[in-house]
């Protein structure tokens, strides 16, 4: 009787192990394509978009909507010169966003060198991109990077007078690893 029992348990360990693994390798193999619901639920463009509105309360006052703003790329905190796809997106979603609150945002796509520069410790706003703005009369900058950690990808975002280089507006906010911010990271240039 007690072999019997041990038997028993010895094939159900096995049976348990293989339906483990076969659940495994059709996961794996078989992904699941995603919804139209999914994508509408994704909390990444909502993110995006209350970090824009945490700029837009800060600014209550401080900012003409009849006077243009320009978005710089949202760049890799360690690499100011490089982006990614995830960069170029929150700054794509901040721009509408503030556009949606009735700002007139100058549509611009910085070539490299342009965002900021490291100046005794500080950060200042490069010559070209305060000629930039004085040629399109934009009263703001907004600038943005990124740093990444093993579960989280951490943004920053400011709004910049461009004349003074004096910040009008700062947020800061936290998105999740996750299948979907991994791919666009990868995507760096």
């Amino acid at each position: 009787m007690m072999a019997l029992r041990t038997i028993l348990k010895a094939a159900c360990v096995a049976a348990l192990s293989l339906a483990i693994a076969g659940c495994a390798t059709e996961t794996s193999v078989a992904r699941k394509a995603a919804t139209y619901e999914e994508a509408a639920n994704n909390p990444f463009v909502p993110a995006n978009y209350r970090a824009a509105e945490a700029l837009l309360g800060q600014l209550q006052g401080k900012l003409s909507p009849d006077q243009p703003m320009i978005i710089a790329t949202v760049v890799s905190i360690d690499a100011l010169e490089r982006s990614s796809t995830l960069g170029r997106l929150v700054s794509e979603h901040v721009s509408a966003r503030f556009s949606q609150g009735g700002h007139k945002m100058v549509e611009m796509k910085f070539r490299n060198n342009v965002y900021m520069v490291r100046d005794q410790g500080e950060m200042m706003l490069t010559r070209e991109i305060r000629d930039i703005a004085k040629s399109h009369d934009a009263q703001a900058v907004i600038v943005g990077t990124y740093g990444e950690s093993s579960d989280f990808i951490f943004v920053n975002l400011k709004v910049i007078d461009p004349g003074t280089n004096v910040a009008l507006a700062v947020h800061d906010y936290a998105l999740p690893v996750d299948a979907n911010t991994k791919a666009m990271l990868r995507a760096a240039r």
